[in-house]
């Protein structure tokens, strides 16, 4: 396996009575946005945490370029990080806050106002940065994890606090890293934000990987067989489809459904037949959100219920 990007493998790690991880194994490679989504409690943070040698480990190895993190010569020029936006100092502008940073590495100050280019805070990065928003925090938290031009890039929840232009400006951002070559882990709950931005998803469930594949095999794996039905005759078509052997799920829309157990050339010979309208039969395209949750469905500790189940 090559040494590039990110290796955890075995990691295992007890907090008293509670197990965060248990044998936690993925690998982030280059060139590919990587994924890292799961339930709360899953073991996202632990796992960063240690890849960045902020946590031990009981048993297994964390490694970034084949080496620990504390086996690394100046590791901003090969691991940049953002685990919390809101760990800077509110009094410094946003400039000084990376120069600081930066003269702790050994770092110019070209690559300081490069950095601030590149993440769009140039007309801001002379205020303090206590006055920053969220979204502005984000950015200036990036900027300083590119600081060291670094082959491996880990962001913890970077979609958070940005508005529309900024979420998409985070979207071409991370693919154009990935582009460049370099390894990068994102931890997010959005998964829309990951169907649109990561090629590859490592899903966390009781401290351990519960799927680790491509983004489009996930989707196409929640996909199935299933055709997608429009009809505003929902209740016929079910009974005409259910007595016909399929299994017939309802949908958040009103006039659908999902079929399973037919093909939809069948279908739409057995709705035309019964009289059924219908204005669509087409193959079912699951998103990423449906098969996170069907992964995470054993892998949720807190669940609520629904406001009709309170009312029963």
């Amino acid at each position: 396996m090559s040494a590039a990007g990110i290796v955890v493998a075995g990691l295992r790690k007890r907090y008293g009575a509670v197990l965060a991880l248990d044998g936690m194994s993925f690998s982030v490679r280059p060139g590919v946005v990587t994924g890292f989504v799961g339930p709360n409690g899953a073991g996202k943070s632990t796992t960063m945490r240690v890849i960045l040698g902020l946590d031990a480990v009981d048993e297994g190895t964390a490694l970034i370029n084949g080496k620990p993190y504390r086996g690394l010569r100046r590791p901003l020029n090969h691991v940049g990080s953002l685990l919390d936006a809101a760990a800077l100092h509110p009094g410094r502008t946003g400039r000084a806050h990376l120069l600081w940073l930066a003269r702790s590495q050994g770092l110019a100050a070209r690559r300081v106002d490069h950095v601030i280019e590149l993440v769009g805070l140039a007309s801001v990065a002379r205020r303090r940065a206590g006055g920053y928003s969220l979204g502005m925090r984000q950015r200036l938290g990036i900027a300083a994890a590119l600081l060291g031009d670094p082959s491996v890039v880990m962001l913890d929840e970077p979609f958070n606090g940005m508005d529309p232009d900024g979420i998409v400006w985070m979207r071409g951002f991370l693919r154009s890293l990935a582009a460049q070559g370099r390894a990068v882990l994102v931890s997010s709950h959005l998964m829309s934000e990951m169907q649109d931005t990561a090629g590859h998803l490592v899903v966390a469930g009781r401290g351990r990987a519960i799927a680790d594949a491509a983004v489009a095999d996930l989707i196409a794996a929640a996909s199935g067989d299933r055709v997608a039905v429009r009809t505003p005759a929902v209740p016929h078509a079910r009974s005409v489809l259910t007595y016909a052997g399929a299994t017939v799920a309802s949908t958040r829309e009103n006039d659908g459904i999902t079929v399973s157990g037919l093909p939809a050339d069948r279908i739409v010979t057995l709705l035309g037949r019964s009289g059924v309208p219908f204005s669509e039969v087409s193959a079912h395209r699951a998103t990423l959100e449906d098969a996170y949750l069907e992964l995470t469905r054993e892998a949720v500790e807190f669940r609520a219920v629904t406001p009709t189940e309170v009312s029963r």
